[in-house]
């Protein structure tokens, strides 16, 4: 592995947090390709010593001279592209999300073509999906009809187009995975961020409310970081994307189960009961074909480490109290 050089774009938001942390401690040469300024997220699960070791350039995505010079720089052998705006962003500011998230994609490639690098991951997002009532009852097939019905889900579906066509073109590789609810430490933004906000609450011994019910696959943060990482080490021809799927769970589920793990929560976590405008569960057959063996941390053992991570950073400042989202 000492030969392999990973570089993350967005490794300051919640998944990129977790990547390099697996990379870091895998004792693989990491870099970070972010807009952000702030580590939050990464001394949330990180030791100092740890993020010392990883390479950080500041830039921007949508600028192509700016990424050129951060991969001329760093050298990477392996990209993991997960920079984006979030679904909530996208829907207040269009341009700037189809700026970062459509342009940024490309760019990536443009910077992989340029190195000869030869495969790389990405993600895309259940996002790309329609309503549930615009399928078939039961778990929806990886090649189910894509049907977005925001901007955020529109950019995605076109990143994949665009993955296509740069296997096409220019025989560049890649896997794409569409993550669904992910959860853990560091997801504290985007439409589907209140259950982790709701394990921080449980740490903090406030109350909260999440903001939507139904059934979803919940996804523990640390299990789609090494999804992603095997992704971006697979040997693969072509240009695919898979649903990362996991258990369905629903939020009564996950709120018993915070419970269950922090029995002095009992009572304070509520729930609004409006489904997510997504399928229910989503089928990861393919993936499994692909990857063999999946990670899926149990949902109590999942909350267990999330509340661990979050008492641990408020009683360490690392989260201060007064800076508390809920």
């Amino acid at each position: 592995m000492s030969e392999e050089r990973f570089i993350v774009s967005g490794a300051l938001g919640c998944i990129g947090a977790w990547t390099v942390r697996n990379l870091i401690m895998s004792g693989n040469p990491t870099a970070v390709l972010d807009t952000g300024t702030r580590h939050h997220r990464l001394r949330l699960i990180m030791s100092e010593d740890q993020i010392s070791r990883l390479e950080v350039y500041r830039a921007d995505i949508s600028d192509l001279e700016a990424v050129h010079q951060v991969f001329e720089r760093f050298k990477p052998t392996h990209i993991i592209h997960l920079a984006a705006l979030q679904l909530p962003f996208c829907k207040a500011d269009p341009p700037a999300g189809a700026r970062v998230n459509v342009v940024g994609t490309v760019n990536i490639f443009e910077a992989a073509k340029k190195r000869g690098i030869r495969h790389l991951a990405y993600a895309s997002s259940t996002a790309v999906y329609g309503l549930s009532e615009e399928y078939p009852e039961g778990v929806l097939s990886n090649n189910a009809d894509l049907k977005p019905r925001s901007h955020y889900g529109v950019y995605k579906q076109a990143n994949e187009g665009t993955a296509r066509v740069y296997y096409l073109d220019d025989g560049i590789s890649s896997l794409g995975l569409r993550p669904y609810v992910v959860y853990g430490p560091g997801r504290d933004q985007g439409m589907t961020s209140t259950p982790t906000k709701a394990m921080l609450a449980a740490a903090a011994g406030r109350p909260y409310r999440i903001s939507y019910g139904g059934r979803y696959c919940f996804q523990f943060a640390d299990d789609v970081a090494k999804l992603f990482i095997a992704a971006a080490c697979a040997e693969f021809n072509g240009a695919q994307v898979f649903n990362i799927g996991g258990s369905s769970v629903s939020t009564p589920e996950v709120i018993a189960a915070i419970e269950r793990v922090a029995p002095t929560a009992g009572g304070l976590i509520t729930y609004d009961d409006i489904p997510l405008p997504f399928p229910q569960e989503v089928d990861n057959t393919d993936l499994k074909a692909l990857l063999g063996s999946l990670p899926e941390t149990p949902l109590d053992d999942g909350i267990r480490q999330s509340l661990a991570i979050f008492k641990n950073a408020l009683e360490h400042g690392i989260i201060q109290p007064d800076e508390l989202d809920l």
